[in-house]
């Protein structure tokens, strides 16, 4: 027994040792973005909504659902570059929509500006990153993911190929790093989340932290020029989806097609949690999940979106246009099950990711985005941000407090909402509140200038040079 006991002690003791001197394995890091979901869409915001979504309901008992998250972008292509930069669309001057051949394979974001992942290959273990699904911020030559920070990219270079084809106004639009892979009839939600697994697998067996990127197309309507000539452009989705309502591959209601598209979408999301499970990474894994900016559907007869309860849509500055969905999941840090009213926006997740690998963000340039994190966590109710500053094409718009300022075109009256009263946008208080809104326009007018002498500062000391900016 003495000899027993002690082989077990010594064997213990070696276990202990080990296990020791192996430092802990950093967090991995996934954001998922959605194309055009809106706030009424989806069950855990809208309950009277018909769209099935077992994943995303699952994701929102198991760590928290925002209430006030803001993308900072109106549109694909912005809200996509202000994501990736941590910086409003006037710093990182990508400010409209790219479209057509000459725009999506253009530079696009303007090869001077630090991305996510580039900020993470500056960790102590420099991060695996990899992308899947919708780039649309620009295809030149040093435009591309794998020019911008990611190890590996596999996804569409425009804003809404056809999701089965992946043909973008008849060119293959579907590429594996810079090249271009013809993978017809695979649908591409399914495509974007394969891969998305395949990288984490493997990154996983090389015991390497990583960061996925899995920005989805859908449910993103395809254009008329990315469809075959005599097809029909109608919402496309994998014969699955239907199944789960019981319908046919041949239903024509577009509504019901679209919540297909959604379902989905919910079933490759919940196949990329499930193998976070698997792995015995889901505790270490921070999960942040968002709409790139609202539907773009909302007022048809059919009803096809929903962003109810807000006003507007996709493109515009109303709350249906920026205010979008949006779930956190970190397991031991996000409270499960809880619901966050604070206002925080896409460009804080630049910020977080920074945060979580335990980096620096970059030095010679202004980063919009403030730590989410203590809000994530619990351990504060109040935003990081005093204001939120808004602007595309001809509107404008400032949140401050209880209100919001909004005007539609650049010499239109400004309208006043209180936000706490009157999510909807329907009275507008501009009338009887001309103190707060001349305060508030001043606000506004205040970070133009700021924006346009930290335009001037950055002109003169050509920013850019990344080798230095990266600490």
């Amino acid at each position: 027994m003495d000899q027993q006991f002690a082989a077990l002690l010594v064997l213990f003791l070696a276990c202990f040792k080990q296990g020791q001197s192996q430092p802990s394995q950093p967090p991995n890091i996934l954001i998922i973005t959605v194309d055009n979901v809106g706030y009424g869409d989806l069950s855990i915001y809208n309950p009277a909504s018909p769209v099935i979504t077992p994943n995303l309901e699952k994701i929102a008992k198991e760590g928290a659902r925002l209430m006030s998250f803001y993308t900072a972008g109106a549109t694909c292509t912005v809200s996509r570059a202000s994501l990736l930069t941590g910086r409003i669309p006037e710093r990182h001057m990508l400010v409209e929509q790219l479209v057509g051949l000459p725009g999506n394979y253009g530079i696009g974001l303007r090869q001077s500006e630090i991305l996510i992942p580039e900020v993470l290959k500056g960790a102590t273990q420099p991060y695996a990153t990899g992308a899947f699904g919708k780039w649309n911020i620009g295809f030149a030559p040093g435009s591309r993911p794998t020019e911008r920070g990611f190890d590996t990219f596999l996804g569409i270079a425009s804003g809404n190929a056809d999701h089965f084809t992946h043909v973008y106004a008849g060119k293959h639009d579907l590429h594996l790093d810079t090249k271009v892979i013809n993978r017809d009839g695979q649908y591409s939600t399914d495509l974007f989340a394969n891969a998305a697994i395949d990288f984490i697998e493997k990154e996983h067996a090389k015991q390497k932290p990583w960061f996925v990127y899995l920005p989805f197309d859908a449910p993103h309507h395809p254009g008329d020029r990315n469809i075959d000539p005599g097809a029909e452009n109608i919402w496309k989705a994998p014969d699955y989806a239907f199944d789960i309502y019981g319908l046919t591959p041949d239903e024509k209601d577009p509504k019901k097609r679209f919540n297909a598209v959604v379902t989905a979408i919910d079933m490759a999301i919940g196949r990329v949690m499930d193998k976070l499970e698997e792995l015995n990474i889901d505790d270490n894994t921070f999960v942040f999940i968002y709409s790139d900016n609202g539907a773009f559907y909302p007022f048809l007869d059919s009803g096809i979106q929903s962003n109810a309860p807000l006003k507007g849509a996709g493109v515009t500055l109303w709350e249906g246009g920026i205010r979008v969905p949006a779930l956190a999941r970190w397991p031991k840090k996000i409270e499960a099950g809880s619901v966050i009213d604070a206002r925080l926006w896409s460009l804080d997740l630049m910020t977080a990711c920074a945060e979580i690998a335990g980096v620096s963000l970059p030095q010679d340039r202004f980063i919009d985005g403030m730590n989410p994190l203590p809000v994530l966590f619990g351990e504060t109710k109040n935003s990081p941000h005093a204001t939120l500053y808004f602007k595309y094409l001809n509107y404008a718009a400032l949140l401050w407090g209880d209100y919001k300022i909004i005007r539609e075109e650049e010499e239109g009256e400004w309208q006043l909402y209180d936000l706490t009263s009157d999510i909807s946008e329907a009275n507008n208080l501009a009338p009887q509140e001309e103190a707060i809104v001349k305060k508030m326009a001043a606000a506004y007018e205040q970070q133009e200038q700021e924006i346009q002498s930290y335009l001037m500062i950055e002109g003169s000391f050509q920013l850019g040079k990344k080798s230095n900016s990266i600490h």
